[in-house]
Order: structure tokens, then C-alpha cells, then sequence
């Protein structure tokens, strides 16, 4: 029997902070290979999802933080909706004050390294969204947030930072 994960939906317990939204998010990672003989760049994967709006790009998966979540509960539950990967939400690797793409709204984004132990066949949003797995510097290249290309900077120099925890999470 498979368990059926439902997207929550609506926004009336979605947070405000100061009129802006409160969205939290993940960058889902995994790390291929050693870290010693190809570096962090080559053995960093990261899981990319398609924007909802075609043409509009990839992006980390991300939604609103709820009254009723942890932020860190938030962040998981986003990204098993909407990307189909769980696993241990790491530390935030901070916070950013951003203006919608879409409209003139303005937005307060907190990122958190996801380290991914395991991709669903089925969640929520798996008709409407596409995911790969790209490298650190293919999703710089490729993602349309300036905000959330500097999470993944920061997420690098994170795990560029810990070599010994890197050899420990190594696949």
C-alpha cells in the first residue's frame, strides 16, 4: 500500500512578517563520489525542481511557513510537495528580502540544506513539476533567484568547511 502525501492549500494560516510572506524552503543535496579527489564542486549534487509557469526556469523548492509549523517542518513539507525528496533538514543557512518575479509583493525567504535521504516515486505536485539533479555549478548557471544561488553559495562554503562530515554523508 503507498501512503498518499496531500499539498496543503490556501493561505489563510500563511505568516506575515512586516506585510511581507514567509516562505522557507531547501536545497536539496546528495554527494557523489570523494570529496578529496574531485572537490566539492564535482561531488556536490543538487535537486532542482521546474517552475510552475513554463519557461520561467528552475528554482529550490519553497512555499509559505504556516502558524501552526516549525520552520524547519515547513521547509520539509515544502519540499516533499513539491520536489518528492525528504531527509534531515540541516541548520538555516539564512534569511532574504526579496520582490516576487511575478508581481510587485515583497517576500521574506529562509533557506536550509536538506541532506536527501529519500526520493518518492509520488508527491503532490509530481504532474506539474519536473526535478534534476544538477551540480552546484550547473544550478548557478541555471536558476532565476539571485537569492537563492547565494543559499547555494553559502551551502557550499558550508560543506567546503566540514571535509570530515563530508566523507561521513559521502555516497
Amino acid at each position: 500500500m503507498v501512503a498518499v502525501i496531500v499539498a496543503r492549500t490556501g493561505r489563510q494560516l500563511q505568516r506575515y512578517n512586516g506585510g511581507q510572506r514567509v516562505v522557507v524552503g531547501c536545497i536539496p543535496y546528495r554527494l557523489k563520489g570523494s570529496i578529496k579527489t574531485s572537490g566539492i564542486e564535482d561531488a556536490l549534487e543538487v535537486l532542482v525542481i521546474s517552475a510552475q509557469r513554463k519557461g520561467k526556469g528552475v528554482l529550490f523548492p519553497k512555499g509559505g511557513w504556516e502558524l501552526d509549523e516549525e520552520i524547519q517542518d515547513a521547509a520539509l513539507r515544502e519540499t516533499i510537495e513539491e520536489a518528492g525528496v525528504s531527509g534531515t533538514v540541516e541548520g538555516e543557512l539564512g534569511k532574504w528580502c526579496f520582490k516576487s518575479k511575478g508581481n510587485d509583493a515583497y517576500y521574506e525567504g529562509h533557506m536550509f540544506p536538506l541532506l536527501v535521504k529519500e526520493q518518492l516515486d509520488h508527491w503532490p505536485e509530481k504532474d506539474i513539476r519536473q526535478r534534476y539533479w544538477v551540480s552546484a555549478s550547473k544550478a548557478k548557471e541555471t536558476c532565476h533567484y539571485g537569492w537563492m544561488r547565494e543559499a547555494l553559495d553559502l551551502l557550499v562554503t558550508r560543506l567546503e568547511s566540514a571535509p570530515k562530515m563530508l566523507e561521513e554523508i559521502t555516497v
